[in-house]
Order: C-alpha cells, then structure tokens, then sequence
C-alpha cells in the first residue's frame, strides 16, 4: 500500500466520519423540532440569565423562550409563565432555576408540558413551600446580605453575589448579575404549591456541588423525592452560567424524552 493510497483512504475516512456526524446533527434537530423549551428564572435574577444554554438547545433545533417574570408571588410568576406556555403550538419542556423550581412545579401541571427540568432549584411537593421544605435549617450566610425595600422585595448585595449566589463566575460577570437582578417578594417564601406536576411528569434534576444558595445535599434529597434524572455538576448556583453544556444536556434529555 503506498504513502499515497494510505493518504487518500485516510482522507476517505475522515469525510466519512464528518458525514456521519452531519447525519446524526441533522437528525437530532429534526427529532427535536416543534418541541418548545420555556425557561423560568429564579429569584434574584431575570431571562437574561439563561443566555449561555438558549444558543446551544437553539443549535439543536429547539424553540426556546425565558420568562420574565414578575416575581412578585408564586400565583403571578405561575401566571406568567402559563401565558408563555399558552402561546407554544407543540411538546414543553419546562426549565426552572431556584425559586423557579416551585413556579415550574406548578405550572408544569398544564396539559402541553411534557417533562420538568430542575436547575439548582426547589421541588416542592403539594402543600408546601420553600419555608415549609427548610425549616429547622440553619439559615445561609447569604441571608445576612439580604436588603428589604419598603414594599418588601429583597435584592442581594454585591458581596453575597460574588460569594454565595455566582462563586466561580469572572468578576466581571459577577457584577453583570448583580446590576441585572430582579428583586424576589419576600413572602414568596410561604407561598404554597397546590400540586406538584412532578406526581405526573418526568422530571430531571441538575445538582450544583458548589451551591451556597441551595445547600447541594438538600437538592439531592428532592431529586431523590422526585425520582428525577440527576445530572451533578461542579458549580454554584448559577449553573447554567458556569456550566452551560451540562445544563443544556439535562434540557435535551428531556426533550427528547418529550417527543
């Protein structure tokens, strides 16, 4: 066999393989089309915080919308996420961060969502809140940082955003956080869940190991209590920040078990 022969075949293989990958791509998104992602955030934070994971579930071939939401109470962020899902045409596939974890548990018992998605988030389950799922728990350093305004929303100060709620994110990117926080109501904290969808949903779960916001070991016991699909990640809170291919493989996961 000559150099040029074995050059050429090698050649061969390699326009092989990329077809190959091409095929298996385009089939992907061909799977996953129609099937839409909606995106909750969570307290302390907006849409914007899922720019990182919209471009790589969009690359597959999948709709993709972040809520905005109000934070105001468990009925109006519901509320507004509902009117997100209402305009999808096909499969929802329904995301939640934090606090957007008890938002998706209820809003996710409407009929078009298909699976749950939990990033570093709460899952209650009917009849309890975020009060109720931690009580007789120490409180977080990070509740210190807290500032109440005279309405009664809380925001977090630069410190506890750099050191509990986006530990390993640049500097930089820390303070972009900070200046686009939304304030939470602070009495979304007792505010109950009637019935939790995942009773009835697939869910998956994305465990942060570096979380200060959500202790890690309490994320991994609601999984457990969910029987959802656990993806664990070396991350803060903000995991689809730092971690946005693991988070997006936990998102596609669940679409495709959605179709």
């Amino acid at each position: 066999m000559t150099r040029t022969f074995r050059t050429c075949l090698a050649f061969a293989m390699m326009l092989c393989g990329l077809f190959a990958l091409q095929t298996a791509r385009a089939a992907s998104q061909a799977d996953l089309k129609g099937t839409s992602v909606v995106l909750v955030h969570g307290a302390f934070a907006d849409g914007s915080s899922w720019n990182r994971v919209i471009p790589i579930l969009e690359a597959h071939g999948l709709h993709v919308v972040a809520v905005q939401n109000p934070l105001s109470s468990l009925a109006d962020d519901v509320a507004a996420t509902k009117r997100v899902i209402d305009q999808q045409s096909g499969h929802v596939v329904l995301v939640g961060h934090s606090w957007g974890g008890v938002v998706i548990s209820q809003a996710g018992n409407d009929d078009k969502v298909k699976s749950l998605v939990y990033v570093a988030a709460f899952a209650p389950d009917g009849g309890q809140s975020i009060a109720d799922m931690t009580q007789g728990m120490k409180p977080p350093a990070w509740a210190n940082e807290l500032q109440k305004d005279a309405a009664g929303f809380l925001t977090l100060s630069d410190k506890a955003v750099k050191e509990d709620f986006a530990l390993d994110l640049p500097t930089a990117q820390q303070r972009i956080v900070a200046a686009t926080q939304g304030p939470w109501f602070s009495g979304c904290i007792d505010d109950k869940v009637t019935q939790a969808a995942w009773h009835r949903k697939p869910s998956y779960f994305v465990v942060a190991g570096r979380d200060r916001m959500i202790d890690p070991h309490l994320q991994d016991q609601m999984a457990k209590n969910i029987n959802a699909q656990v993806t664990h990640v070396d991350a803060s809170h903000v995991a689809m920040l730092s971690q946005p291919e693991a988070v997006a493989n936990a998102i596609l996961a669940a679409a495709r078990r959605a179709r």
